[in-house]
């Protein structure tokens, strides 16, 4: 499938795949380490009468990177013009892993621009923690990075994989997604040639996930920052999901995230399911979103 690029206001260019038409508009937000091409397995089920769309976030894929991302607020901000774009007044939003953390925010800021939102093994709004690490190489719990190049030395956590990417060392990724990700299924063989291969073009790695460490939309301080009180903002319904076998999102986070906006969610548990429930259980997750927008 090709990808389109639409040139936003703030002079980045963002790379999509969009397909059918219809009244509802559904717009797919990828999470860390990969790009818009992980959605092709549900991208793929999704009717033709649902407009949809699925970006390279700004410095993942085929998306420019001219400005450092310091918040996930910028990437929300990016799919905002992305939407003002395209003219698209109002979508469905999806976020997977890091991508629920954006989409979150784009909740919280935009939230006329949102008529529904899935969460699909988010992060927290409390923000991923990222610490600093002991000579063994353990985590010091609670030391924070002071920033993203701070951050971008870390030995266990950042440094290996973002040299993965930057020396295009694809056996490290994937050995790396096979521990971590695709503790269930694995993707086919051509699915893992180009799922590492888009991975590999991410320029922003460190950057990423300091933002994601240093999130914090709830009402109390985290190791990073205060908090900003906005997951207040967030009001329309939310479907959570998660995979009981996930081992990268633990099940604590989805909860504080239904715990903050427990007046408006939705949960929804897939048993023999990682972090990826694209690849472990695609038509149960196709059918869990739209019977939920059609709700």
């Amino acid at each position: 499938m090709n990808k389109k690029y639409i040139h936003l206001a703030n002079n980045e260019t963002l790379a999509y795949l969009e397909k059918g038409s219809g009244s509802k508009t559904l717009i797919l937000i990828h999470g860390n380490f990969s790009s818009s091409m992980y959605y092709l397995p549900l991208f793929n089920r999704l009717p033709e009468d649902i407009h949809t769309y699925a970006m390279d976030l700004r410095g993942y894929g085929d998306s420019t990177y001219f400005q450092r991302v310091l918040s996930l607020k910028d990437f929300a901000k990016d799919i905002k013009l992305f939407m003002d774009a395209l003219h698209i007044e109002k979508a469905f939003i999806v976020g997977w892993s890091l991508g629920g953390g954006v989409a979150m925010e784009l909740a919280a800021h935009y939230p006329e621009r949102v008529e529904k939102l899935v969460l699909i093994n988010s992060s927290t709004h409390k923000g991923y923690p990222v610490f600093k690490k002991d000579e063994s190489g353990k985590a010091i719990v609670g030391a924070a990075y002071v920033n993203a190049d701070e951050m971008a030395l870390d030995p266990i956590q950042v440094k290996p994989l973002a040299e993965a990417q930057s020396g295009k060392n694809f056996a490290f990724v994937k050995y790396i997604f096979d521990i971590t990700i695709y503790t269930v299924n694995k993707p086919t063989e051509e699915e893992t040639f180009l799922y590492i291969n888009e991975s590999l073009k991410q320029r922003n790695l460190a950057d990423a996930d300091f933002a994601l460490a240093s999130q914090n939309m709830s009402d109390v301080a985290n190791f990073y920052k205060d908090g900003e009180k906005t997951i207040h903002n967030v009001t329309m319904p939310v479907l959570h999901i998660w995979g009981t076998k996930d081992i990268t999102v633990p099940e604590y986070m989805i909860l504080e995230n239904i715990k903050a906006l427990e007046t408006v969610s939705t949960y929804v548990r897939f048993e023999e399911c990682g972090h990826s429930p694209l690849v472990d259980k695609p038509d149960d997750l196709t059918k869990e979103i739209l019977k939920f927008i059609e709700k």
